[in-house]
């Protein structure tokens, strides 16, 4: 038997729904345009991944990092991190596909590294600075601050974000884990590495290896 619902009943069926579905993309909207909740509510759904799915790290670790992965991929500019990391001089000596080339591997990369060195924190929490006001939001670089604690110690960290105009939402450009600037390492790396190959920037794309250590948490 088919149920018949009168007029009224369906025009406020519509309403309640427009009106959740505006509140939905508001509130969507929101978090990708405050920068403190865009890293805090995937902080928080890492750490989710970190405890609530404890034993694939020891049935299919390559399947628990890539967990990780998935939600720390599209938080990250690889395209201007790998930019920086080459340095003015070595980008400028690059060829447009090798630039292209290296945005590609440095994504590979940085990604294993994170997400093996996330894989091994196990039980930690992290909680997020929140400032008092919200007026830096609208400036084009912000500095969100963490904690992560590990049950044993606690450690900071210090995302570095910017906003671009033509793209939706923020993007980390930079970290800072427990006083170690990854930016910076890794750009230390890659100008090693090019000295070693002669500046050859093909043979250096083709042995790069992102290496952050554990940023000395354990």
């Amino acid at each position: 038997m088919f149920k018949c619902y009168n007029r009224p009943m369906l025009q406020l069926h519509k309403k309640n729904l427009f009106l959740f579905l505006i509140f939905f993309f508001a509130l969507e909207s929101f978090t990708e345009e405050n920068p403190y909740i865009f890293i805090d509510s995937n902080a928080q759904t890492m750490v989710q991944v970190l405890t609530l799915e404890a034993a694939l790290f020891e049935t299919d670790r390559s399947l628990y990092e890539q967990k990780i992965k998935d939600i720390f991929e599209p938080m990250i500019d690889f395209r201007r991190v790998a930019a920086s990391v080459m340095g003015k001089k070595y980008y400028l000596l690059a060829s447009k596909e090798e630039r292209s080339e290296f945005v590609v591997i440095f994504r590979e990369s940085l990604l294993d590294t994170y997400a093996e060195t996330l894989a091994q924190w196990g039980d930690s929490t992290i909680t997020t600075e929140f400032p008092d006001n919200n007026t830096n939001i609208y400036e084009k670089n912000v500095e969100v601050k963490q904690i992560l604690d590990t049950g044993s110690s606690k450690y900071p960290i210090s995302y570095k974000l910017r906003k671009n105009k033509n793209e939706k939402g923020w993007k980390i450009v930079n970290i800072i884990i427990n006083g170690v600037n990854l930016g910076l390492t890794f750009r230390n790396q890659f100008q090693a590495l090019a000295d070693t190959h002669d500046e050859n920037i093909n043979l250096t794309l083709k042995y790069w290896v992102s290496d952050a250590g554990d940023a000395g948490i354990s």
